[in-house]
């Protein structure tokens, strides 16, 4: 009787540990994680890595219009110092990044309390322009990269011909 009960428990709990698997994962696309080490500050952005699939969804968005950068999941940005977006202080700890398209050809990386589907102009904690430049070859799976350069942060985001950049520092 002991040993049915042991394997009645054990197979709903594969069974339950199966059932929230499948429901991570619904949506199909992979995770993508970037990390690196800017000044003093250890920093890691996590993100949905959505595939173009012949589509071309940057083209999709208005001006005006948040992008939530990413799919399924929000993407964050998670530090462990304080950072400088633009000369507005961004307290250590887990973010929200966004973008805004402005209007054609001009973008906005916001970071901000709330996602993109709750996102209100009151969530937003910082904001700093992007630098865009097309590429002839497009990146068919979005791709976040973080790196230092020179101790500034630079945030790179590759998607569709759509290659964005925008920068950061520790706060001081």
């Amino acid at each position: 009787m002991k040993n049915s009960k042991s394997l009645s428990t054990g197979a709903l709990a594969l069974v339950l540990a199966l059932a929230f698997t499948a429901t991570g994962l619904a949506h199909g696309n992979e995770r993508g994680q970037s990390k690196a080490a800017i000044g003093k500050a250890q920093v890691t952005i996590d993100y949905g890595r959505p595939t173009l699939k012949g589509r071309d969804m940057l083209k999709r968005i208005q001006p005006g219009q948040v992008w939530r950068l990413g799919s399924d999941a929000a993407t964050t940005m998670e530090s462990n110092a304080d950072l400088d977006f633009g000369g507005t202080r961004v307290p250590k700890g887990k973010h929200i990044l966004l973008a805004r398209l402005v209007e054609p050809g001009k973008w906005i990386l916001i970071v901000s309390s709330q996602s993109a589907m709750h996102y209100e102009p009151s969530a937003k904690i910082a904001e700093v322009p992007m630098e865009l430049r097309e590429e002839s070859d497009p990146v068919e799976e979005l791709t976040i990269k973080l790196s230092d350069d020179g101790g500034r942060g630079v945030i790179e985001i590759a998607w569709a011909t759509a290659h964005l950049r925008a920068t950061f520092s520790v706060a001081k």
